[in-house]
């Protein structure tokens, strides 16, 4: 999931991501939240129904189509409740379904600058009947909301001047397969099939649905508002969007100078001291005025308005941001072993950075201004190594001592700090992760920065007085010492390390979060349980119960059946293996329930349009089919597997992973790798192969990780890599050189082919940094571990393996006693597989046990999975 979207669910609990509709405290939240209707009885005929943050009204004898032109409402956190009144005022009498967020502090959440840009900014959907319906309810409502305004939706097309606006999708939530082969919310195209509903960021109607009479004015004048603008700047091209606007580098027309130009768009992205982009983006034209000849600061060249959008053109800096400078110059992302000169070097380079950037910093409080958001992002690292700064959106006096910014990257705002004392502790956390890039896990731990100053003081000769630099601002408030570090449960310094123990920290850690009184999730996970929910392989029960079992920690029978009943309320599931049914029946096989996974499996059977991948689509759909033929003796399972080999292959030889013949692929619509990319199709027909003897499936295995290796770069130092649109390198199980260098293993037992031997060294080369800012399985070091585990028969390595099993120490999380670990990014604890506890487990047992541990389903005996 997106990185702006994961911070929603953020707001609830600070340790586990929850529902934001569940958020009841901290920054920003609005404690008179409730709109009025909320309180109203429900209307005799309506059904209301809650869902997450969303609350639906629906008449009982109007269903209503399946698609069509919808009805929304932008509203500011002053006018939410009065739309919100109107529209039930309005809907109710009429009998036209709607629905409304739940309450100001949704509205926040859902206008939030990082939520994403083609959904964000809508209080309210209205769903009409037809043309003539949509024609009515525009013209009436729009009378009754006359003079009230709010966020333009980017992806509709806007009525009049007031806060309503149209779009043409879904009414009923239907699923088809992308472009890339995920599932996708869709529409009807005319001829039946599925389409993917898109929402894009502008106004962009189905061709096959002809725009309704009562917009063709509203369209035109768009396009004529569009045609009369004129800016005085030429866009290049984007730098970043988000739902303030777009950030891009620009010329200026009258002299063909290079900038960049910021957008702020009205009444949108509010922040915690709910404050819009239009404040934030005058408060950085007056801070860099303020600033004006300082050397690090971008200079100021204009500012102006376009249909209300506001401009501020800056000086464009030459450098690359400072967490990229870090992924290609630490020593420790790609290689095993740097050496002491290595070390030293980058020392040097990091000191000059910091002492430059400390020195821009202090130049800055000279003229009285706070930066405000100081972190790794707005930090550029220039061609000749020193430090500019960007973004000054947060910029306050330095007079403000009381004032706290309401955004902030996080592991880098001081908690409970304010004023100018912001910069100075965001200084020290950033000196500390230019070494460790750990931030996010001192939010969790906050004496986590005992140990990581401890580990940058040990490896890097870094200059006296820095570790008690980050330590007098970074430490836990009233410690002033190592002991303050909080105890691990088991010892991982220790010369013999008892993996067993830590094991079973891990496992107890994992069983204290389970909350069977839930129904939509039994163990916290990663945020993708709130979008597929909390039942899957990766993400939910499924997957946990699963690691605890096979890593020998217990099986659970009061969760066993939690995971069934939630399975049999289940009402439309995804069908792939690690977010859906065949992984869900895979693992009730597994435990034992065997009923309940031939019942799950006859009811929701694999779709026609799938995608190829082996997280969530056919490969693993038919490697689930191919396990249970096995399993059961049962012949048909085996025959939907070749069936689905078939459909495959296909998709193999022509190169489309959605299995479409009639829409050509994206132009990057594989991520190369083990669950998203060709190489789990590989696996899958590496075992269809093992059942059959039909040498063409291993044809169409070689040829499918040849295109996964078709996608790789080797980098600066060797490592072979899948290189993601020119933004990093990923080395990872789910997309990256793990991921194809464990299927590449598989495969060599049966072909020989001077490609992969050549790749498998490089791939492996790639697991062997140091610096891996996560834990998980999926996407971080445990999936280097667990592959490392398996070739240590093929490279002898067992140094690196058990560095990165002691390493995971940097990671851990004192927790009720017992060990836990960040999920993705580092927001929030996990005790999922694919990025939390249950993964780390499989990773610990796979390379601490003598025996054969799998680590995960379909990979061969020798790893212990049949």
């Amino acid at each position: 999931m997106q990185h702006e979207l994961m911070q929603i669910y953020t707001l609830a609990d600070p340790l586990f991501f929850e529902d934001a509709s569940l958020w009841r405290q901290g920054a920003g939240y609005i404690a008179d939240g409730e709109f009025t209707v909320s309180s109203r009885p429900t209307p005799a005929g309506w059904t209301r129904a809650p869902r997450t943050v969303w609350q639906s009204m629906r008449p009982d004898d109007r269903p209503g189509p399946e698609q069509g032109w919808k009805i929304h409402v932008s509203a500011t956190l002053e006018n939410a409740d009065r739309l919100c009144t109107a529209v039930w005022d309005y809907c109710v009498p009429r009998r036209i379904p709607f629905k409304h967020l739940l309450n100001r502090n949704m509205l926040l959440v859902f206008n939030a600058k990082y939520t994403p840009r083609g959904s964000g900014s809508k209080l309210i959907t209205i769903y009409p009947a037809d043309e003539e319906e949509l024609s009515t309810t525009l013209r009436e409502l729009s009378a009754l909301t006359e003079g009230e305004t709010g966020p333009y939706i980017l992806s509709d097309l806007r009525y009049g001047g007031g806060p309503l606006y149209v779009r043409y999708g879904g009414f009923t939530e239907m699923r088809c397969v992308d472009e890339s082969g995920e599932t996708a919310l869709a529409i009807r195209h005319p001829d039946g099939t599925l389409v993917p509903d898109r929402r894009k960021p502008y106004f962009d109607p189905p061709s096959w649905a002809p725009l309704p009479e009562v917009l063709r004015p509203h369209a035109e004048a768009r396009k004529s508002r569009k045609a009369g603008q004129g800016p005085p700047y030429r866009v290049e091209r984007a730098l970043h969007f988000s739902n303030a606007g777009g950030v891009y580098v620009a010329t200026r027309q009258t002299d063909g100078v290079t900038a960049v130009l910021k957008e702020a768009r009205p009444h949108t992205a509010l922040d915690n001291n709910h404050l819009d982009s239009q404040h934030r983006l005058k408060t950085e034209s007056w801070a860099l005025r303020k600033l004006e000849g300082i050397d690090g600061v971008p200079r100021w060249y204009d500012e102006f308005s376009v249909d209300d959008h506001m401009f501020l053109a800056e000086e464009f800096v030459e450098g690359e941001p400072l967490a990229v400078w870090i992924g290609t110059q630490h020593p420790w992302v790609v290689k095993a072993e740097a050496t002491q000169d290595e070390l030293a070097d980058y020392t040097r380079k990091a000191v000059r950075l910091m002492d430059s950037l400390e020195a821009l910093l202090g130049a800055i409080h000279e003229r009285d201004v706070a930066f405000g958001d100081l972190h790794l992002g707005n930090v550029l690292v220039r061609p000749d190594g020193t430090a500019a700064l960007v973004d000054f959106e947060l910029a306050f006096d330095t007079s403000w001592t009381d004032w706290r910014p309401g955004l902030g990257a996080t592991g880098f705002v001081g908690r409970g700090k304010t004023g100018v004392a912001l910069d100075t502790h965001a200084l020290e956390a950033v000196r500390l992760a230019v070494f460790l890039s750990f931030s996010k896990i001192s939010v969790l731990q906050p004496s986590k920065v005992f140990q990581l100053v401890r580990v940058m003081t040990d490896n890097f000769p870094v200059p006296p007085g820095w570790a008690e630099r980050i330590l007098k601002e970074l430490a836990p408030a009233g410690h002033a010492g190592a002991q303050a570090e909080e105890a691990n449960p088991v010892d991982v310094h220790a010369p013999v390390v008892d993996w067993d123990a830590v094991g079973g920290s891990i496992a107890e850690g994992i069983l204290s979060t389970a909350t069977p009184e839930r129904q939509d999730r039994l163990f916290p996970g990663d945020v993708q349980q709130f979008v597929s929910g909390g039942l899957s392989f990766a993400y939910g029960a499924a997957g946990v119960l699963w690691a605890l079992d096979v890593t020998g920690h217990g099986r659970f029978p009061d969760h066993e059946k939690w995971l069934i009943e939630a399975v049999n309320r289940s009402r439309a599931p995804r069908p792939g293996f690690y977010d859906g049914v065949a992984g869900l029946a895979y693992t009730l096989d597994y435990l034992g329930h065997e009923d309940e996974a031939a019942d799950l499996l006859e009811r929701h059977p694999a779709p026609e349009h799938c995608g190829m991948t082996l997280f969530s689509g056919l490969a693993g759909i038919g490697a689930a089919h191919l396990h249970f033929g096995r399993r059961h003796g049962d012949g048909a399972h085996r025959e939907k597997a070749i069936a689905i080999a078939e459909r495959l292959a296909g998709a193999v030889r022509e190169g489309r992973p959605h299995l479409r013949p009639e829409r050509p692929p994206a132009p990057r619509s594989v991520e190369a790798g083990l669950m998203r990319g060709w190489s789990g199709v590989a696996l899958f027909l590496i075992r269809l192969y093992e059942e059959t003897s039909d040498t063409a499936y291993l044809d169409l295995a070689l040829q499918a990780v040849h295109r996964d290796l078709d996608l790789c770069v080797v980098n600066s130092h060797g490592a072979l890599m899948v290189e993601e649109a020119n933004v990093r390198m990923m080395p990872y199980l789910e997309i990256g050189s793990a991921g194809i260098a464990l299927v590449i293993d598989e495969l060599a037992h049966y072909r020989d082919d001077d490609r992969m031997r050549e790749a498998l060294p490089r791939l492996l080369h790639a697991c062997s940094g140091r610096l891996s800012v996560q834990s998980g399985l999926f996407r971080g070091k445990s999936g280097h571990i667990t592959t490392l585990a398996r070739m240590r028969q093929i490279t002898y390595d067992r140094t690196t393996l058990d560095r990165h099993l002691r390493e995971l120490s940097w990671h851990a999380i004192a927790f009720r006693g017992h060990v836990a670990f960040p999920g993705n990014l580092g927001f929030r604890l996990s005790m999922d597989l694919a990025t939390g506890g249950a993964g780390v487990l499989l990773a610990v047992a796979a390379a601490a046990s003598p025996g054969d541990i799998p680590f995960l389903p379909f990979f061969s005996p020798r790893t212990g999975q049949a």
